[in-house]
């Protein structure tokens, strides 16, 4: 694999594209026929339906914690990692459970007045403040507001992704938002890598192919791993994936032993391996 210049990763800012990503989504689901509703997805049991909903409380809980203030603190304490992915669960399959007494067009409906407010909140959030909430599949314990707000626009491009793939809907894998997905995906590889043993110096590369595509370098440091825009000369190991790969490998939406037969290795496996299980996303 070639080397190119690396670059240190940079903020990425993703308010503006919440606005058209919601159009996307609107348009999306109001050409849904009844029976596309049912229609499995690959988020585990929930259906085309249970997936809208749960936009539909990602808009809602937005609203209240980031406009309102209005946070319900949980009611058993977050001890860590595992406790807060438990609790997340719970909130989640809570609502989803009660919401299915909701109509498609209920759903609809309140999702395109949710929509442009959680836009207009995300757009006014200073960049560089301390977000209310870590981006915790990162592994920070104190994040800046563009990345909550990446891991939104993540949250919302990727579930919308989930039922564009059920009804056999066009994915939106074009540059404008593929490439800020996976520039703040990649940023889920430090904390994969963090038991990961190797030599300061030592490179992963992960390219996503195409005529657009990116590609990315984990480097082992004297304390532990970065990521860089760009792919680094010799590296031990290089992962190759086409765009749809790419987002399903790191959203939970490709089994690793279904990815490791749709990406190409080279080099070291056992330094592959562990970016076969990245997720970006709390699990």
């Amino acid at each position: 694999m070639n080397g190119r210049s690396l670059e240190p990763l940079t903020p990425i800012y993703t308010a503006e594209l919440f606005p058209p990503l919601h159009q996307e989504l609107l348009a999306l689901l109001r050409g849904l026929a009844p029976a596309d509703w049912e229609r499995p997805t690959v988020a585990g049991s929930w259906r085309v339906r249970d997936v809208a909903s749960h936009l539909l409380d990602g808009d809602l809980r937005k609203l209240s914690i980031q406009r309102d203030g209005h946070l319900v603190p949980p009611e058993e304490p977050i001890g860590g990692y595992g406790d807060l992915v438990g609790f997340l669960n719970r909130l989640n399959a809570e609502w989803v459970a009660a919401s299915r007494r909701l109509s498609p067009r209920v759903l609809v409906d309140l999702l395109a007045m949710t929509g442009p407010a959680v836009s207009e909140v995300m757009a006014a959030l200073p960049p560089h403040e301390p977000a209310i909430f870590s981006v915790a599949w990162a592994g920070e314990s104190r994040s800046e507001n563009w990345f909550d707000v990446g891991r939104e626009y993540t949250e919302r491009w990727h579930h919308q992704m989930q039922i564009r793939d059920a009804v056999g809907a066009p994915l939106l894998l074009e540059r404008r938002w593929l490439h800020p997905l996976l520039d703040l995906s990649v940023l889920a590889l430090p904390r994969a890598y963090e038991s990961v043993a190797a030599d300061p110096g030592t490179a992963i590369v992960f390219a996503v192919t195409g005529a657009e595509g990116d590609s990315w370098s984990l480097i082992r440091n004297e304390g532990g791993w970065d990521v860089f825009r760009g792919a680094a000369p010799d590296p031990a190991a290089a992962l190759r994936a086409d765009p749809d790969t790419s987002w399903r490998l790191l959203y939970n939406a490709l089994p690793p032993e279904v990815a490791s037969k749709k990406v190409e290795i080279e080099g070291d496996a056992a330094l592959a391996a562990p970016l076969l299980s990245t997720r970006s996303v709390m699990v």
